[in-house]
């Protein structure tokens, strides 16, 4: 949802930005606010001090700014509890307004549904570049960091939201508004930072396209070259181009709904029925198997399972779409819950695939399966089939992001029939865009190692330690126990306030810094790695 300018202020009504609070006054109160678990002030023009929304994490809390009524004077209650609470403590959580939000447990069923794609069928390959040893506990660790980064995500956001006082930011706005209140000489690229992050969802979500087609049309080509005759997979591609096309015409999404249920019905079994086939027939010995693989090929390991692992557009909807928002975060919250079933069910079809299969393991499992059973051609019509649907569905973020963001601001002028027609010019446009690379390089493990390094080491491992830099960046430390503090907060208030901001010697500052590094190692030396991989394919 993007900032309107004209009624979001970066600024509450005391001229505060995040960061930047108010000299303390000589009394303080301790007040307690149930609904977002904070600790604040009932004194006009103190900051508020407020945990992580979910109230876990690692104790971490942070100043929201000074909050003061219409009349420059606090505003307070009195709670249940004997507590003053101040209700204009902002809690982006109380103010969004969902038409059919999601449980927990529907949460958690869409972070499963989103993770059995063609990424869960890459992973044999990807432990083919690794080694088994090194893929297994590279895939946890990926999958940790992936996680950690989602829940700084998340909780970054969070604070943003109470500063600006809106219930949701999209993850362009996000990176923006967190540069804004970051190191001074970032400011210059507060509005390039937002076209940076839109840039690269654009390129993900057509890279993603790209493997769908290059997936749906491989499988189709197995099936029908045992039946009828070899044909080159180009002309498969090619064969799918019109309907594509009709099918990312269709305006509203509720449309492809029952069909989308029924693509993840087709998904779940499939995956069951490869499953059989890795562990139903024999098996080779471990011994046979690479422990460790070769170095140069680890980066396509580290593309292949940032894009099978990754998938921060999805969560980020799936957290603004909770009922209780608050349940996601935290150590046993849905994320954390999601992500140990995800992580496990791709360190095993990688490990098993990979054992079952060895050097010979492609960049989708399918396309190991027998070519003269049955049972085997069905689950490859049928992931194709339901990859076929979800198409359209990941046309509609780079749609959404070119056409509200960059071309309707531009065509007011035009009449309702023109932008229509020039709609639908853009839909085409993206479709022949992701057809034409498809048919350029219609290696599919390539393309998902590529888009995994290149994209996902920066909107999954980069951007979020960024923004938690920049959010932390200001902070000054704050001792309770000073002159002017309060002696009437908890200890534990005061263990917490004290470690606030970049924390003693700025270790968090360090932290941030090095997960940027190995994001940054991902992104060049696995997209180097992967494009190298495609001109020699090519020659």
């Amino acid at each position: 949802m993007p900032l309107n300018p004209g009624t979001v202020s970066p600024e509450d009504t005391s001229g505060n930005r995040l960061g930047q609070p108010p000299d303390p006054p000589d009394q303080q109160s301790k007040i307690h606010g149930p609904l977002n678990n904070a600790w604040t002030s009932s004194e006009p023009g103190h900051l508020n001090v407020a945990y992580t929304p979910d109230g876990e994490g690692e104790g971490e809390v942070y100043m929201i700014g000074g909050m003061k009524g219409a009349s420059g004077n606090a505003i307070a209650g009195k709670e249940d509890n004997g507590y003053q609470r101040q209700p204009d403590l902002y809690n982006p959580h109380d103010h969004r307004r969902l038409d059919h939000p999601t449980n927990n447990w529907e949460t958690l069923i869409h972070m499963l549904k989103g993770s059995l794609g063609t990424g869960i069928l890459a992973m044999p390959e990807a432990f083919h570049n690794a080694g088994y040893l090194v893929g297994i506990i590279g895939t946890i660790f990926i999958g940790f960091l992936c996680t950690y980064c989602l829940h700084v995500l998340i909780r970054c956001q969070y604070i943003l939201c109470s500063r600006l006082r809106v219930p949701v930011l999209n993850y362009p706005d996000t990176m923006a508004e967190a540069i804004e209140i970051g190191p001074q000489w970032l400011k210059r690229f507060k509005t390039s930072s937002r076209h940076v992050v839109n840039a690269f969802l654009i390129v993900y979500q057509l890279g993603i396209c790209c493997v769908y087609i290059v997936f749906v049309a491989t499988n189709f080509k197995q099936i029908i070259d045992e039946y009828w005759k070899d044909v080159d997979v180009r002309i498969y591609m090619l064969m799918l181009l019109v309907p594509l096309i009709l099918l990312n015409y269709i305006p509203n999404l509720k449309i492809l709904a029952p069909f989308s249920s029924a693509a993840n019905v087709m998904t779940f079994v499939g995956l069951g029925i490869v499953l059989y086939y890795l562990f139903g027939r024999e098996v080779p010995s471990l011994s046979e198997r690479n422990a460790v693989g070769e170095p140069s090929h680890f980066p396509l390991f580290i593309g292949t399972t940032l894009f099978a692992l990754e998938a921060v557009g999805v969560i980020i909807a799936l957290e603004n779409n909770m009922e209780t928002p608050s349940a996601f975060g935290g150590y046993s919250g849905v994320l954390n819950r999601a992500m140990l079933v995800i992580i496990a069910l791709y360190v095993l079809l990688g490990f098993s695939g990979y054992l079952k299969y060895g050097e010979g393991a492609l960049g989708s499992v399918t396309l190991n399966l027998p070519t003269d059973e049955v049972l085997a051609q069905v689950v490859k019509g049928m992931f194709a089939a339901a990859i076929f649907i979800t198409y359209a569905l990941q046309c509609y973020v780079p749609l959404e992001i070119i056409w509200k963001e960059y071309l309707v601001k531009h065509l007011q002028k035009r009449s309702p029939r023109e932008r229509t027609l020039l709609e639908y010019a853009v839909r085409t446009a993206i479709v022949i865009t992701t057809f034409l690379l498809a048919v350029a390089v219609p290696r599919l493990e390539l393309f998902i190692s590529l888009f995994g390094a290149l994209c996902l080491s920066a909107l999954g491992i980069i951007f979020p330690p960024l923004i938690e830099i920049c959010i932390l960046w200001r902070f000054e430390p704050v001792d309770p126990g000073v002159e002017g503090g309060s002696t009437e907060i908890s200890e534990v208030a005061v263990n917490d306030v004290r470690d606030h901001g970049l924390g003693p010697y700025r270790w968090r500052l360090i932290r941030g810094l090095a997960i940027i590094i190995f994001g940054l190692f991902g992104l060049f030396v696995g997209s180097y790695t992967a494009l190298k991989a495609i001109v020699v394919s090519l020659l």
